[in-house]
């Protein structure tokens, strides 16, 4: 399988038609058919599935467009690296970050280093839990830093912890159980679930049912702790947030920390990277860059 059989693929997928996908090749169309031909030879299944609407990719074909674009990417990476080395180009990494990872070691992390590489240009996404991982395995992200699902993950990609989160239970200041200390005195609260069911977000993770009590039904559910915090102020609901996050903006919006007695979770905070594609030398450096800070965060506390 070339290269050429690898773009032949994937402009299909995106073209679905042999024509237009010539067009884009700038290649004839009996010259695409025998090069597709050639290819589902080499699989021996068909790859494509035509129709008098067009084209579009088989089961297996859609298998082999999967990893041929990965393959695709890595070896774009791979020029840009070299580019860089050669002409020391402008190279681009591409992070997803948690919100307490953006509030935590972001600022820190970015600026130790941009000192020492200032001609890397860096895109920091927003990457909400648990989809980052998916954007990881897709090479969209070069790193992802966030919290992990309860089931892990497989063996595609290579995790390290570097920092703990200590949950805290928010509310709006005047909140009628703003003074509550129990986990029993918010059974009956109306709480937000923030991210995905069983994430750090969602009030499940209290374990109500240690404590023998019921949990607690949501009544409000948010994408992202941003949007919780446009919320939470003027509405009677309490949820769960990061320390991080809240000492850096739940003042700011008038929230408070409720004084809850019972143990509450950690969110153990993990920078994430794929094992089947190796970092460019940049994103080593930034990744480098964010462990240095997290080790000086534990240390500092």
């Amino acid at each position: 399988m070339r290269l050429q059989h690898m773009h032949l693929l994937l402009t299909l997928a995106e073209t679905g038609s042999l024509r237009a996908a010539a067009e884009v090749l700038n290649v004839t169309q009996p010259a695409l058919s025998k090069s597709l031909r050639q290819l589902e030879e080499e699989f021996g299944t068909a790859l494509v599935l035509r129709s008098a609407k067009g084209v579009r990719l088989a089961p297996a074909g859609e298998l082999v467009a999967a990893r041929a674009a990965s393959v695709v990417r890595e070896l774009a990476r791979a020029k840009e690296e070299v580019d860089w080395h050669l002409r020391h180009a402008t190279a681009l990494v591409t992070m997803g970050l948690s919100p307490a990872a953006a509030i935590l070691l972001a600022p820190g992390a970015i600026a130790r280093f941009s000192a020492r590489w200032p001609q890397v240009r860096l895109r920091m996404r927003d990457a909400l839990y648990p989809f980052a991982l998916r954007q990881l395995r897709a090479g969209e992200l070069d790193l992802a830093i966030g919290p992990l699902p309860v089931e892990g993950v497989g063996p595609d990609l290579v995790v390290q912890p570097l920092f703990d989160s200590q949950d805290v239970i928010a509310a709006r200041r005047g909140h009628p159980l703003s003074k509550a200390k129990r986990l029993k005195d918010l059974v009956d609260a109306s709480w937000v679930l923030t991210g995905p069911s069983g994430g750090p977000g969602d009030p499940v993770r209290l374990r109500f049912e240690a404590f023998g009590l019921a949990t607690p039904k949501v009544r409000l559910e948010c994408e992202s702790f941003s949007t919780l915090l446009g919320l939470m102020p003027r509405l009677n609901v309490v949820g769960i947030m990061p320390r991080g996050f809240f000492d850096r903006y739940g003042p700011r919006t008038d929230l408070i920390d409720l004084p809850i007695e019972d143990p509450l979770p950690n969110t153990t905070i993990h920078i994430v990277t794929r094992a089947d594609a190796p970092l460019t030398l940049p994103a080593r450096r930034l990744l480098d860059a964010f462990l240095q800070e997290a080790r000086e965060m534990r240390s500092a506390s």
